[in-house]
């Protein structure tokens, strides 16, 4: 028999073959061994649906409030040089006079 491998998400060695998945019973993820090998890539689009990628340059589409602060990040505000993050907000960047900041990205559009 061969060894079944651990499950991805939770490591658990508790595996076992569901037709052509394997499950994990502890975490309840179902994974295709072959799909398994490619690397997870991050698919973040701006608000008119266009792939963002980490280097790229973003225009804000609208005001938004600082948290925290009283300033207003205005309209058209340009953002160079973006970073993709996993999370809520998916974009990291530094905002000429405001610093590092995190952004959503269906509030910007590729620039």
């Amino acid at each position: 028999m061969a060894a079944l491998p651990n499950c991805p998400k939770c490591n658990s060695e508790y595996t076992y073959e569901d037709g052509n998945l394997f499950v994990c019973p502890e975490c309840a993820h179902e994974w295709d061994l072959a799909a398994d090998t490619t690397e997870d890539v991050k698919l973040v689009k701006d608000t008119n649906g266009n792939l963002l990628n980490d280097g790229d340059s973003v225009t804000v589409i609208k005001d938004l409030k600082v948290k925290g602060s009283s300033s207003v990040l205005k309209i058209g505000t340009k953002v160079k040089n973006i970073r993709l993050v996993d999370g809520d907000h998916n974009i990291d960047c530094k905002i000429d006079g405001f610093g590092e900041m995190k952004l959503k990205s269906e509030f910007v559009k590729k620039a």
